[in-house]
């Protein structure tokens, strides 16, 4: 072989995945949350509370199927297995559990009149709901156990009162902690539950994210929150416990998403008017940026991880359009 063309021939045998996709609208008029399962290759995406149907977008970025009579659909959550899909239903006054393979409705839970779930959070196998309904300043926490005998528990949140359904983020495990913090507020209180058989005890509470908190998010151990409010320019960390600052990530002013990856190694931070900036966790500085489509603004809560690392999704607007766009980065920490 003459040399030199061994390594051409391998170098010809490399197969170089697309960076990213365009993105696309989705037939949805509004936008409430965004899941990928990695698992069946597909993202989810709710169309929020004046919307009555969940997009089912594949890994080409493709429309495959928009499930219907979910009404109000907003906050979206994985069961533990993947076999699921649980919808807060804000129009609906229930959670619906969706075969993640059949796309079809398995089963529904009602959460009782005038609730209004909203947001959705899981540790283990329970998943749990912010609920309250707009005007009536009286927002809880509910529970949800699929297995148990009375699935549904309302007015779980303890002492703690919220002004409206409470934005919900947990890392997942049985034992949490979950986090509920107020949204949209001059004020926003974030309070902190330790998780204990399926009952949650109030931790530490704060109101040090600042004013107009957007998004959420929790370390796979437990042990810190990332918190993106319109009052700041820059997405911060807290401590569970105690609310101990644990550092911070420039974005410019009003972040409206935060999403670490999920080996908690790098933190996706983004505001409604500048490209996405992907930060080591603890680094001093971005290393990467992620260069939206001209004319694109990122929605608040638009970003979502796959759990093998592979895809980011994002979703945006563009312009005024009420409609949102998806779009998916694949492998945006190898850039």
């Amino acid at each position: 072989m003459p040399a030199g063309l061994g390594a051409l021939l391998a170098a010809a045998s490399v197969v170089v995945a697309p960076m990213a996709s365009a993105a696309s609208g989705l037939p949805l008029s509004g936008f409430g949350d965004v899941v990928v399962d990695a698992a069946h290759r597909q993202v989810f995406v709710s169309g929020g509370p004046s919307s009555n149907g969940v997009v089912v977008v594949d890994f080409n970025g493709l429309v495959r199927r928009t499930i219907p009579n979910q009404a109000g659909a907003d906050g979206l959550e994985l069961s533990a297995d993947g076999s699921r899909l649980f919808v807060a239903l804000s129009a609906g006054d229930a959670v619906s559990a969706i075969d993640t393979v059949t796309l079809a409705e398995a089963a529904r839970y009602p959460t009782g009149a005038g609730t209004c779930p909203t947001h959705l959070a899981r540790t283990g196998d329970v998943v749990w709901f912010g609920y309250g309904c707009a005007g009536t300043w009286a927002g809880k926490i509910g529970k949800l156990d699929p297995a148990a005998a009375t699935p549904v528990q309302g007015d779980r949140q303890g002492a703690t009162r919220f002004q409206r359904a409470p934005l919900l983020a947990s890392s997942g495990t049985a034992g949490g902690p979950l986090v509920a913090g107020q949204l949209a507020l001059s004020q926003s209180l974030v309070q902190v539950y330790t998780v204990t058989d399926g009952a949650l005890t109030s931790g530490a509470s704060s109101d040090a994210v600042g004013a107009n908190l957007t998004d959420l998010d929790v370390t796979g151990d437990g042990a810190t929150l990332f918190s993106a409010a319109g009052s700041r320019d820059r997405v911060e960390g807290f401590a569970t416990q105690d609310f101990a600052r644990r550092g911070a990530y420039a974005t410019r002013p009003r972040p409206v998403a935060v999403a670490l990856s999920p080996d908690n190694a790098h933190v996706v931070t983004g505001t409604s008017a500048t490209d996405l900036l992907i930060h080591p966790t603890g680094g001093a500085t971005s290393t990467r940026t992620i260069t939206l489509d001209g004319g694109e603004a990122l929605l608040p809560r638009g970003l979502a991880w796959s759990a093998d690392q592979e895809y980011l999704a994002v979703v945006s607007r563009y312009g005024n359009e009420a409609q949102p766009r998806l779009s998916l980065k694949y492998r945006p920490l190898d850039w």
